[in-house]
C-alpha cells in the first residue's frame, strides 16, 4: 500500500473518531439541559470546545493527507475526494469512499445536533431572563453607579408575591 494513502486512511480514521466523540459531547450536553444540571451545561461546553478543538486538528490533518496523495497521483493538489477517487487504484476505493462518507454523515449529524442544542440553551436563557425580569421589575428603568448602587429609580421593585401571583 502507497504510504501516502495508508495516512489518508488513518486520517480520515481519526476525523470519523472526533466526529464521533463530539457528537457524543453534544449528546451529553443536551442530557444535562434535560436533568437541569447547570454545572453540568458548563462542564460540558468546555468538553465540545475542548473536542471541537481536536476535530479542527483531526480535519486539517486529513487535508494535508488529502493533498499530498493528490499530488502524488497527478492532480491538484486541492482536487476533492470525486475527482481522486477515479485515480485511486480500485482496492482502495471502496474504502476511502466509505470513510469520507461517514464521516459527511456524521458531520450532518454534528450540526443538526448543535442547532438543537443552541436552540434549546437559547430558550433556556430567554425563559430564566423572563422569570427573573418578572421576579425583579421595576417601575422604571433604574441604572446603577460604578459602587453598585442604585440610581433614578422612580418605582419600588415589585414583591416576590405580586411577581409570583
Amino acid at each position: 500500500m502507497n504510504p501516502s494513502i495508508q495516512d489518508l486512511i488513518q486520517a480520515l480514521r481519526m476525523e470519523l473518531q472526533q466526529y464521533g466523540e463530539l457528537l457524543a459531547r453534544l449528546d451529553q450536553q443536551q442530557d444535562t439541559v434535560f436533568r437541569r444540571d447547570a454545572e453540568g451545561v458548563l462542564d460540558g461546553s468546555a468538553a465540545i470546545e475542548s473536542q471541537a478543538f481536536l476535530v479542527e486538528q483531526a480535519r486539517r490533518e486529513r487535508e494535508l493527507r488529502r493533498a499530498s496523495v493528490a499530488r502524488s497521483l497527478g492532480a491538484p493538489a486541492d482536487a476533492p475526494f470525486e475527482q481522486l477517487l477515479p485515480l485511486l487504484h480500485e482496492d482502495y476505493r471502496p474504502l476511502i469512499q466509505a470513510l469520507v462518507e461517514e464521516n459527511n454523515e456524521l458531520l450532518t449529524r454534528v450540526r443538526a445536533r448543535s442547532r438543537q442544542n443552541h436552540l434549546l440553551l437559547s430558550r433556556t436563557v430567554d425563559l430564566m431572563q423572563r422569570l427573573m425580569g418578572g421576579l425583579f421589575a421595576t417601575k422604571a428603568g433604574g441604572t446603577y453607579s460604578g459602587d453598585g448602587a442604585l440610581l433614578g429609580a422612580a418605582g419600588n421593585p415589585r414583591r416576590l408575591y405580586e411577581a409570583v401571583g
